[in-house]
């Protein structure tokens, strides 16, 4: 399955009093690298289908903690798509400074068409999209 690495510096505004990034950014990360993974393989968690604006809101997130993060770390995010369903997207995620895992995550999407008056509605992946997801990337 596809694997992707997401580059960034934390910046001041992540983290708390003591100077260690809010537990709450690692969430934060881990979507930011996900969106970059998508905007690599020409897809992103909204767009249009058939005339159709679909989206891929998450079910589940996870993230477990190992080490702090600090300000002005630069931050390596490995994102994996680890399973690939009928209309689920799961990735698997690894937040890294250097050779040190820093946490480790899960997020859970589903493919879904979007409407404004009616309750997201999930819908099959399409084979264009899981060729494009199983061929992944390096970014």
């Amino acid at each position: 399955m596809a694997n992707f690495i997401y580059n960034r510096q934390v910046q001041f505004a992540e983290t708390d009093m003591g100077g260690i990034v809010h537990f709450s950014s690692f969430f934060r990360y881990m979507e930011e690298a996900e969106h970059h993974f998508l905007q690599s393989l020409g897809l992103s968690v909204v767009m249009y289908l058939d005339g159709k604006k679909i989206g891929m809101p998450r079910v589940s997130a996870k993230c477990d903690f190992h080490h702090p993060a600090r300000f002005q770390d630069t931050l390596q995010i490995f994102v994996k798509l680890h399973k690939l369903g009928t209309s689920s997207l799961s990735y698997a995620i690894d937040v890294k400074k250097g050779e040190i895992l820093l946490a480790t995550g899960n997020i859970v999407a589903v493919l879904c068409e979007l409407n404004d008056q009616l309750p997201p509605k999930s819908i099959p992946i399409p084979m264009a999209m899981r060729d494009l997801l199983i061929g992944g990337t390096v970014g």
